[in-house]
């Protein structure tokens, strides 16, 4: 890992959340001097006085903003004001009372789901404006859109330096699997897993099949999050992709065959598909940071299934759709920056 982390006080909001313990297992390699990850309990980011008190608290230089309410296809229709507001909020507090505070480093990671429906495959960074995105997801995803427009903004008025980035699909070890709120595929594990259990000889899913797309392995994304925030300080969005679409059809035989379920698919079309195709174009990151995912699909698919059957109950155990966030910063004088039990991280120093 890089020496910039070495003499850092580093903030993570949402650090128990799917993507936030691997950033924070990444961040704990290199040794900052303080790495903190709050707890919603402790630090409502809805509240812009409570998210002041906790950069007061840490006294960060860098801030990697991941606390999300999100959830799959199904939250999105039952829940679209809440995952409006909430991630609405927890951006805005954080981007303003970053700029108040004077973070030097301020990284916000937005979502895929802010392309337009119908936006020409790859999704090229400069396609976000040309059209709304897909209903399912468009409150979610102009939520955080928003924060894109307001770092941009405080850059040209103010000079922050803020910078944006956009993962595609995430998959890998400790996704959520709850029915609530799991995505593509921890929902089709599970489903299968559930199905060669019971016996049964078929399995219903959602959609056509028809719709493609991109998956991003964890590990991977956090890679990216943490080379974007050593070496770009620029105003462009970044995209995180893997660069390589999967039929969603194509992506139900691969699980199938990694559970082992050989029974029958059926197809439920009255259900939304989603998003026709989704596939981002990776060359920002290349080229400004030099990010390129790694991970084979299959060896992705094989790890996230093992991890889930070896960890049911954990995996099944978040069934809500709720803001990601962890335990409160704590720090200590003398250890290096280790993740306990409860998911709270601590430092090697105090301010």
């Amino acid at each position: 890992m890089s020496s910039f982390w070495t003499d850092k006080r580093v903030l993570v909001t949402g650090g128990t959340g799917f993507l936030g313990r691997a950033v924070c297992r990444l961040l704990n390699q290199a040794q900052p001097t303080l790495l903190a990850a709050p707890a919603s309990a402790d630090y409502d980011l809805r509240n812009a006085e409570t998210t002041q008190r906790l950069l007061a608290d840490v006294g960060a230089d860098v801030v990697i903003h991941l606390a999300a309410r999100v959830g799959g296809i199904g939250a999105n229709q039952e829940q679209p004001a809440s995952l409006y507001l909430d991630n609405l909020l927890m951006g805005t507090n954080v981007i303003e009372q970053c700029r108040r505070a004077g973070t030097d480093r301020l990284v916000v990671v937005g979502t895929v789901c802010s392309y337009p429906k119908h936006t020409r495959v790859p999704f090229s960074e400069d396609s976000l404006w040309t059209g709304y995105p897909e209903e399912t997801n468009a409150p979610y995803g102009v939520a955080k859109l928003a924060q894109l427009v307001q770092l941009q903004a405080n850059r040209h008025q103010y000079g922050q330096q803020g910078i944006y980035l956009m993962p595609t699909n995430l998959y890998g070890p400790g996704d959520k699997f709850h029915p609530s709120v799991s995505h593509v595929i921890p929902a089709l594990i599970k489903r299968c897993v559930d199905a060669v259990e019971a016996g049964e000889d078929s399995i219903e899913v959602w959609g056509t099949g028809t719709a493609s797309r991109e998956f991003l392995y964890v590990d991977d994304a956090a890679r990216g999050i943490l080379l974007a925030t050593e070496h770009y300080r620029g105003a462009d969005p970044v995209n995180l992709g893997s660069n390589q679409e999967i039929p969603i059809k194509e992506l139900v035989e691969d699980i199938a065959d990694v559970t082992g379920f050989s029974g029958r698919i059926l197809w439920d079309s009255t259900r939304p598909d989603g998003q026709p195709r989704r596939c981002v174009d990776p060359a920002r990151a290349r080229v400004l940071f030099g990010f390129e995912a790694t991970t084979p699909f299959a060896e992705g698919l094989r790890r996230t299934y093992d991890w889930y059957v070896a960890n049911r109950q954990e995996a099944e155990s978040r069934g809500r759709s709720t803001t990601e966030s962890p335990s409160a910063p704590t720090t200590s004088s003398t250890s290096a920056p280790s993740m306990d039990a409860t998911g709270t991280v601590t430092g090697r120093g105090s301010r």
